[in-house]
């Protein structure tokens, strides 16, 4: 997508959102920059395609009437409670750097066109509440360079590969995009694993890559993109585990929990650490993975799955015994 038509989708969208009420046609074409030089059939077709675009993108704008007292034409609006997700407890140091509005989009060379955005609508009649720009403030961390490239991908279907926190490489069939409390996630399926998967743009620790031409796959039709974001959103943790954590490894498990202390005779190097868990099963897979850097101490059952995975692990990498000389 280029700059121009990325900066025009989103001051629409700051339009509708910061308006607290359904702007009709006439007034956004005035305030959002790249629809007010426009002749009346471009404005048209311009509007229409980039409504589609947003709502492609999981932007819920809904069309209703500007003044019930009067049979004005039809006004748009996004309702923030209704383009927000519920809260995802996330770690501190995901925390965001920058927003869209004007703190976001000076890094895209957009905050001037934002603010003239807004400058218009109260010029057009229409007192925005730039506070509803929060529901739209997405992370741009450093390693969130990913939005443009995965936000085109969405619209022209495009497979996408990149690798992830955990040290993995994805290739995903992006469905949708979509924000909580300013952290950006895309949704879609994950081609290795051939399931459904959301994945959070600051965990991406490189660029986004295309792997395929555009209309490389079909979303759902039935695709909800909302319900689908709930559905895949982390559950609370309800579990604890105390652990030891070999110094300097085990990151994932050490950001997320807390020092501890045991009265078990840790190995040289070792720390205990408490860390909580949405179920037992979800954590034996995740300590799995740190093999020898992670002692279960507690509880016994979470020990138990681990020892029986990394058992499991250690028979399917056995290398057989050959029989003869070499």
């Amino acid at each position: 997508m280029a700059p121009r038509k990325t900066e025009r989708i989103l001051n629409l969208t700051i339009c509708l959102l910061v308006s607290g009420r359904f702007v009709p046609k006439s007034r956004i074409r005035e305030a959002v920059e790249g629809y007010h030089d426009l002749t009346d059939a471009a404005f048209e077709r311009t509007f229409e395609r980039d409504k589609d675009e947003l709502r492609a993108l999981g932007v819920p704008i809904e069309v209703g009437t500007f003044d019930p007292l009067f049979d004005d034409e039809p006004g748009y609006r996004i309702l923030p409670g209704e383009f927000e997700l519920p809260p995802i407890d996330l770690d501190a140091e995901e925390a965001s750097v920058v927003g869209v509005a004007a703190r976001v989009w000076q890094h895209a060379s957009m905050a001037a066109s934002t603010g003239s955005a807004i400058a218009k609508l109260r010029a057009a009649g229409v007192e925005p509440d730039p506070s509803l720009l929060a529901s739209l403030e997405p992370s741009v961390q450093a390693t969130e360079a990913g939005f443009e490239p995965l936000w085109v991908a969405v619209l022209e279907r495009i497979r996408m590969s990149f690798t992830y926190r955990d040290g993995s490489r994805r290739t995903l069939e992006p469905w949708g995009m979509t924000s909580s409390k300013g952290r950006w996630y895309v949704i879609g399926r994950d081609v290795d694993r051939d399931a459904t998967r959301m994945f959070k743009l600051s965990r991406m620790t490189d660029l986004p890559r295309r792997e395929s031409k555009p209309g490389a796959y079909a979303v759902p039709a039935d695709l909800d993109l909302r319900s689908l974001a709930r559905a895949l959103s982390p559950r609370e943790p309800t579990e604890e585990a105390v652990l030891a954590l070999r110094a300097g490894r085990a990151p994932g498990l050490r950001r997320r929990g807390r020092p501890g202390s045991s009265d078990v005779p840790l190995p040289s190097g070792f720390e205990v650490h408490v860390v909580a868990f949405s179920d037992l099963r979800s954590g034996a897979e995740e300590i799995c993975r740190y093999g020898a850097d992670v002692v279960v101490l507690e509880p016994a059952e979470l020990r138990e799955r681990v020892v029986q995975g990394l058992t499991a692990v250690a028979r399917r990498t056995a290398v057989p015994a050959t029989s003869g000389a070499a």
